[in-house]
């Protein structure tokens, strides 16, 4: 196997420990953690940009998270939690279907 093969599949890897932190959320700390780690391996090539797709996807969650447990109490932190759910797995969705055409993602 070569390295792109390795660093495609490695992003494949990822792509599931954040769909699987949906339900187990430990596994997108896992996520995130291996996002950094190898993100130098990526580097320059067209999986960078699913790294920073992933590496983006989650601290906007984890900030609409925050915003969405300090405005809990207006009950409008379900709205902000739904949103935010579901625009988490458009995310996944989008970056995976792409990976998987050979597409990198559009960043801007």
């Amino acid at each position: 196997m070569t390295a792109p093969d390795k660093q495609k599949n490695l992003t494949q890897v990822i792509y599931g420990l954040y769909a699987v932190s949906l339900l187990l959320g430990v596994t997108g700390i896992v996520a995130i953690v291996i996002n950094y780690l190898k993100r130098d391996e990526v580097r320059g090539s067209w999986l960078e940009s699913h790294f920073t797709w992933q590496i983006r996807t989650f601290w906007w969650c984890v900030l609409w998270a925050v915003v969405g447990w300090i405005t809990f109490l207006l009950l409008i932190g379900w709205l902000v939690w739904g949103v935010a759910y579901v625009w988490f797995i458009y995310r996944i969705a989008r970056g995976w279907l792409n990976l998987n055409d050979g597409k990198p993602m559009p960043l801007g």
